[in-house]
């Protein structure tokens, strides 16, 4: 099936060009590689053959001269020591011979016979005319040796030295040859790097043509577009017909596509946000209720600390006065209703107290200092001394930290969980209070342990929530907010709380403290503390606002 050109994508179109362009250069090389082959063996031919074959010719003609020259010399002196040119003549003949023989290759026939042609001639001389006249010096003397030099001519040498001639010569044209076929190999290698030069530069150029038509132009334009789109015309279709590539056609759709997705969005947006604004109007509305509602209670706060006390002091001395002069003087059950008045006004008083307290909390702020906790513990452990619910309850701490906070606070708090240790102990069993710390990135992990009474899993929310009670009223005294007190001193100190349901006896309350910035995070030296033996009870006077025997406990059931 034929394909058009035209529906070829990008990618296909940069790939065909650039495996065309492989192709060539790939025959290129293979040329290229031949040629360089040829070339290299062109070159051997002149620097490892027919040039060392001339230098060997040459020394061959000298060693042939030596020869001829120490023969006459031999035969005018007939002194043995002027034959020495002849005998080393002779020795270089042989070698250059052997040299020029191991140089020729199988083509080299021209100059093998012109070689064989000079050793034949060589051994032509010597049998014609240099061993004679060597056998004339020895048998008849120089002088009949001189007239024989005399007698003879020199066509044997001037053959000789004519077969040198031509085997050089040959040995010339093989150089000559050998090194015009490297010289048109170097062109031919010259002609195909430029060949290679050009197809890059050509396919440079169709490439750069083919990404400018195809891919930068296109591009250009379809930006344009998107800018009229992003400047707030999202009615503007995305014209994808002016595009010849398949990749772009199909990414102006799909940007066509978004700009329609973005304008339905957009309208539904438009709808969202006036329903944003009106929430956030009511949410306006319901802030100013709420703080208006908090300065009344504020206000209410304020009402019940000063306003309401007062009276109340007087309904509850009234009652108590009643109840010393009367007792006794009416029937058991006018007894029984004047205490029933003195203890509400007790109730009373003691929950007037314990709202004020809850509600002075992040108000009434005396500034974050630097509180090391296990002093603050010693000075804990002296307010409860009183309610250590046993001679042997002991309190106990290990190397607890340096924190940032407001000590009254925190010493309300810890004051609130021991109490309510102290108070929800087990009958006849020594209350164990152990309050431990470990860090935990960038906060306090703190601990505080006991072997009371327990809290049951289901109530490990409702034990922090204002006035939840878990007890009857006359089996357990206060009025239910002192977890409630510690829950949100622990949060306006930016840390939580939380009560650990996995231990398997007693209490086990968690809450963190953030690390003090810039102190470093060691737990300082291990230190403990035991309560001393002490009375079974205290005056509520004792402890601070909202942390007396009523509202410094929250209400426990066992476990």
């Amino acid at each position: 099936m034929r394909i058009s050109v035209r529906h070829w994508t990008l990618r296909v179109r940069i790939f065909a060009l650039c495996a065309a362009t492989g192709i060539i250069l790939g025959g290129l090389g293979v040329v290229a590689a031949l040629t360089a082959a040829a070339n290299n063996r062109q070159i051997d031919n002149v620097l490892d053959r027919a040039s060392p074959m001339r230098a060997a010719g040459e020394t061959l003609s000298t060693a042939l001269v030596n020869q001829e020259t120490g023969v006459r010399g031999y035969a005018i002196t007939g002194q043995d020591r002027t034959l020495e040119p002849y005998l080393r003549g002779l020795a270089a003949e042989t070698d250059q011979v052997a040299r020029i023989q191991r140089l020729l290759g199988p083509e080299d026939d021209e100059i093998r016979a012109a070689l064989d042609t000079v050793v034949a001639r060589a051994a032509t001389w010597r049998a014609n005319v240099a061993e004679p006249l060597l056998e004339t010096v020895r048998t008849e003397g120089t002088q009949a040796a001189q007239q024989r030099v005399e007698a003879s001519d020199t066509r044997d040498f001037d053959a000789l030295r004519g077969a040198v001639s031509v085997m050089q010569d040959r040995i010339s044209v093989l150089r000559a040859s050998s090194a015009q076929a490297a010289r048109d190999s170097s062109q031919t290698m010259v002609a195909i790097e430029v060949a290679a030069a050009v197809i890059i530069l050509i396919t440079g150029v169709l490439l750069l043509i083919l990404l400018d038509r195809l891919v930068s132009r296109p591009i250009l334009h379809l930006a344009g577009q998107v800018r009229q789109v992003a400047a707030g015309d999202y009615t503007r279709h995305i014209d994808s017909t002016v595009y010849g590539s398949p990749d772009l056609i199909g990414l102006a759709d799909d940007v066509d596509q978004m700009r329609q997705q973005i304008a339905s969005e957009l309208s539904e947006v438009s709808d969202a946000r006036q329903q944003v604004e009106w929430i956030n109007q009511q949410l306006r509305t319901q802030a100013e209720e709420l703080t208006r509602s908090n300065r009344d209670l504020e206000q209410f706060a304020y009402v019940a600390s000063h306003d309401l006390q007062e009276p109340l002091r007087k309904v509850a001395s009234f009652c108590q006065l009643l109840q010393r002069r009367y007792a006794g003087q009416m029937d058991e059950r006018a007894d029984q209703y004047i205490g029933f008045a003195v203890d509400g006004a007790q109730r009373m008083q003691r929950l007037i107290n314990d709202l004020l307290a809850f509600s002075r909390i992040g108000r009434l702020t005396t500034g974050f200092t630097d509180i090391d906790l296990n002093e603050l513990l010693s000075d804990v452990k002296s307010q409860l001394s009183g309610r250590a619910g046993g001679e042997d309850a002991e309190i106990s701490w290990t190397g607890l930290p340096t924190v940032e906070g407001e000590e009254p606070l925190l010493s309300t708090l810890f004051v609130n969980l021991i109490g309510n240790s102290l108070k929800f102990h087990r009958p006849d069993v020594p209350s164990q209070i152990r309050i431990s710390a470990e860090l935990d990135g960038s906060e306090w992990r703190i601990n505080v342990r006991d072997n009371g009474i327990g809290i049951e899993a289901e109530f490990a929310d409702k034990v922090f929530v204002i006035f939840q009670r878990l007890h009857a009223r006359d089996a357990y005294d206060g009025t239910g907010i002192g977890l409630a007190i510690v829950k949100k001193i622990v949060e306006y100190h930016g840390g939580r709380i939380w009560l650990d349901v996995d231990v398997a006896e007693g209490a086990s309350i968690w809450f963190t403290l953030p690390v003090v910035p810039g102190l470093s995070p060691v737990l300082p030296a291990s230190s403990a503390s035991s309560t001393s033996p002490a009375s079974s009870a205290s005056s509520a006077d004792s402890l601070p606002a909202g942390s007396d025997s009523s509202s410094g406990e929250e209400e426990k059931v066992g476990m």
